[in-house]
């Protein structure tokens, strides 16, 4: 059966989302070993989006295929209850034998949040970026809207050996402030290498008055790393959703495997 889970994370103790030969600390790699101890097959999964080390999420979308006699809420808590307490299963359902929830993504939507005032933030600060200094976030939006539609963002992709189309679609920058902390919202049909921090920390660097807002076309235009601002800190950076088309996630009881 193909499974399809819903996952939220802190992202600060882990080096990414995606397994890797020289560490089993990754998100991925918890899952798959958990998912060895319950069902006792080699289970690989596919998520949505391959976070970064300290990159954290709320809604990490992720498939994976085994067999098991646990229902799926069953399925659900066992995992829950083996998982480390920084990772969690929100969700868990069975869904078509096609379904990847990477390559079937529609749409996915990252925040970025950022401290603007002089407070500390005692409990969140592991999830902001500290500026140090005022940010003209009026210079911030007219910024982001040369970003928003369909653009070549090589310049903001830090991936230099990058073989693949480097195009992409931003559908929506949105920006909200409440209690000192300044969010920043992407919503696209998919991100680069780096490129939603990298995004934001030339945002930053307009609003701290060192680019112009009216610079950013001339940076897509460039098509290279080095004219593009600083690449924001991970701890910054959460994944909110993974949308898909429903036809895509619809399961019935006769796809079942006889």
């Amino acid at each position: 059966m193909n499974y399809k889970m819903t996952i939220q994370y802190d992202g600060t103790r882990y080096n990414g989302w995606q397994k890797q030969g020289n560490t089993e600390n990754t998100i991925q790699g918890r899952l798959e070993a958990l998912l060895l101890r319950i069902t006792g097959e080699k289970v690989e999964i596919h998520g949505a989006g391959r976070t970064d080390a300290g990159v954290h999420a709320l809604g990490q979308v992720a498939n994976a295929h085994f067999h098991t006699e646990l229902s799926d809420e069953e399925l659900r808590m066992a995992m829950n209850r083996y998982l480390p307490e920084d990772i969690e299963v929100m969700e868990l359902c069975r869904v078509p034998e096609r379904f990847h929830s990477r390559l079937n993504a529609v749409e996915k939507t990252y925040e970025y949040r950022i401290a603007v005032d002089e407070g500390k933030h005692a409990f969140e600060r592991k999830y902001l970026y500290f500026p140090g200094e005022s940010l003209d976030q009026e210079a911030m939006r007219r910024a982001a809207e040369y970003f928003v539609g369909s653009h070549d963002f090589k310049s903001f992709c830090a991936n230099k050996r990058m073989k693949k189309s480097t195009v992409r679609s931003i559908s929506k920058i949105s920006f909200r402030e409440e209690n000192g902390i300044l969010t920043v919202s992407y919503t696209g049909d998919g991100f680069l290498y780096h490129m939603v921090r990298i995004l934001t920390g030339t945002l930053i660097e307009v609003g701290l008055h060192r680019r112009e807002a009216d610079s950013m076309r001339q940076i897509l235009k460039a098509q290279d790393r080095e004219q593009a601002g600083f690449c924001a800190p991970a701890c910054g950076l959460i994944l909110i959703s993974v949308n898909y088309d429903k036809n895509e996630t619809r399961f019935s009881p006769e796809m079942e495997e006889s």
